[in-house]
């Protein structure tokens, strides 16, 4: 069911791109967050999805994976080029409107496109992402590691990820790091992975907030997540006109595979209807 990668160039930037299932099907991008390639939207979560009858699309952000890579310290864009992005990679792939699923730190690009472009967004889903408006949690991170030494930086992914799991019975380390040594294998230039999110300008939408997004809206959230506690979930939905929450039992800042039979079922229903 899943294509060859495919690096496509949107407005002067390289990015890698691999779909699901088929085209004539309702499609869903799927958006993460900070240092995070397409990697980390699983395969077999991905598979899942376009067997419910969905075109699934994953990507690699900016200074992710084989996508563009800018100086570390220096990133070239900003979030809403992030937004431009993902309209870009609709417009690469023929489709008039998308169903967002956008996972963290990409809560800001799915603020940004259902505000700014709310002509090219069927629904928006946020997973694990914020207002920015509550103070954050206090999970403790492993230092920056060496990225010269791959199996450094694959050990602080592990870590960085088992954090993020917080009291999280779900987290699997051994799949984690397998994981994590094919994201630093395929990842272009480490040091800017690690480190041009974090240093980005984070503008936001030109056309209101969160108030303004008239797109149908789920809010997925784990009960136990240390990084954004549960309370931004509430918040998010409380700020979106008609937004439901899905509250993860027992999970974190992640969404492990034993969540899966819940999230799949909501995610497929939330996205039922609108035209490609």
């Amino acid at each position: 069911m899943a294509s060859d990668e495919q690096v496509l160039d949107i407005d002067g930037v390289r990015l890698c791109t691999q779909t699901f299932g088929s085209p004539d099907d309702p499609a869903v991008l799927l958006v993460h967050g900070a240092c995070a390639s397409m990697l980390w939207w699983e395969e077999e979560l991905c598979e899942r999805i376009a067997a419910a009858g969905r075109f699934v699309i994953r990507y690699d952000n900016r200074d992710t994976g084989r996508s563009t890579w800018y100086p570390p310290g220096r990133p070239g864009y900003s979030i809403g080029d992030f937004a431009a992005d993902a309209v870009g990679i609709l417009d690469a792939h023929g489709i008039a409107r998308a169903h967002l699923v956008c996972r963290s730190m990409s809560g800001a690009v799915g603020l940004i496109a259902g505000v700014d472009h709310p002509d090219r967004v069927a629904s928006l889903t946020f997973v694990a992402a914020t207002t920015g408006d509550l103070p954050f949690g206090d999970a403790q991170m492993p230092a920056d590691p060496d990225p010269t030494d791959d199996r450094a930086v694959v050990g602080n992914i592990v870590a960085v990820l088992k954090a993020y799991a917080g009291d999280s019975p779900h987290f699997d380390e051994a799949a984690t790091r397998a994981r994590a040594e094919r994201d630093v294998a395929r990842t272009a230039n480490l040091a800017s992975a690690l480190t041009n999110h974090f240093a980005m300008d984070f503008d936001g939408p030109v056309n209101g907030g969160f108030g303004d997004i008239q797109a149908p809206t789920l809010v997925v959230h784990g009960e136990l997540d240390p990084i954004y506690p549960v309370e931004h979930g509430i918040a998010l939905r409380d700020a979106i006109p008609g937004a439901r929450l899905l509250t993860l039992k027992d999970t974190g800042h992640d969404l492990p595979a034993p969540t899966w039979d819940v999230f799949v079922p909501e995610l497929v229903r939330h996205t039922a209807g609108g035209d490609r």
